[in-house]
């Protein structure tokens, strides 16, 4: 219980440095080099993470690097920053908020993890909650932003259940490293020929990128894939729905936003959510039943395998 608890935390921490994240790219990143920006958000975190754990990929992890590096990375990032500039903020980020229910559903099938009662429950209280927090009715929704933003979640959800198919034993900071790495540099050059020049680096700008690169990347990124790997898929999606309400809760302390009684009904929601679906102690009374019971069954089969053979050996053994 202590150990599951531990690391719903340290999960925890991707989806809150995600949530600030937000109001950190909207304030002091350009808004006109978003392939750029999520470059130089990528490979420096890939590159900071390799000076910490020099490994090189061996075997498949030469391909499979790429390949996560290009969904969970490049593909990933450039899509969320179409979403968020052609929805308004509340749409955008309630359709990310599907990214539970997405992130069961696909690792029933990649990891054979089938959801749980608690987890798509846990998940439908969130998402509920979410709408209560961040939509306002405000604005119009745009389709291209729209289908953006949900292949936005179908894009993450796979990549990251696919890293935690392969993960097996590798090391969770090389492989990490090595997935945003390779996202970085996929990105440069795409950037060079759409972008052109890179932009300048003013001293809060750059500050800037130092927290999204370190903290809401490499930090992030590296939680989030540990807890991929030692918590259900289900629960993990859950953690996530932290993601809007820290950024509810930034806008209403930093930018002057008045959180109003629907959206705290909203957090209650997300929070009982996330609760609901957390590693309960069920499952594991009836593993620890099982296996206090394992010993007797095993005695059991023992002596009935030696009576079985004691018969055949009886009715074939001749007459004196």
């Amino acid at each position: 219980m202590e150990a599951n608890a531990r690391w719903v935390a340290l999960t925890a921490i991707a989806p809150v440095a995600w949530g600030a994240n937000y109001f950190v790219t909207r304030e002091f990143l350009p808004a006109d080099r978003p392939l750029y920006g999520a470059a130089l958000r990528a490979l420096p975190a890939g590159l900071a993470l390799l000076a910490l754990r020099r490994r090189r990929p061996r075997g498949a992890w030469w391909w499979r690097s790429a390949v996560l590096g290009l969904v969970n990375v490049s593909v990933f990032f450039a899509l969320v920053y179409v979403s968020s500039k052609l929805l308004p903020t509340s749409i955008a980020s309630t359709v990310m908020a599907v990214s539970p229910l997405t992130m069961m559903l696909i690792a029933w099938p990649l990891v054979s993890e089938r959801p749980r009662p608690a987890h798509l429950a846990g998940a439908v209280t969130g998402l509920v909650g979410v709408c209560l927090m961040l939509l306002t009715g405000a604005g119009a929704a745009s389709v291209p932003g729209i289908l953006a933003a949900a292949a936005a979640v179908l894009v993450s959800s796979f990549g990251h259940i696919l890293a935690k198919r392969w993960s097996g034993d590798a090391d969770m900071i090389a492989t990490t490293a090595w997935q945003l790495t390779a996202g970085g540099l996929l990105l440069l050059p795409v950037a060079a020929v759409m972008e052109g020049t890179p932009p300048a680096l003013s001293p809060p700008t750059l500050l800037a990128f130092c927290y999204v690169a370190l903290v809401a990347t490499a930090l992030a990124f590296s939680v989030w894939f540990a807890g991929l790997r030692h918590l259900p898929a289900g629960t993990v999606g859950l953690i996530g729905l932290l993601n809007p309400v820290t950024g509810v809760l930034l806008g209403t302390a930093l930018a002057g936003e008045v959180l109003t009684i629907q959206q705290l009904c909203g957090l209650a929601l997300v929070l009982a959510g996330v609760t609901l679906g957390r590693p309960g102690r069920t499952g594991r009374h009836i593993d620890r039943h099982l296996d206090d019971q394992a010993p007797d069954r095993l005695a059991v089969r023992q002596r009935t395998t030696a009576k079985a053979t004691s018969r055949v050996h009886d009715n074939s053994t001749p007459p004196p």
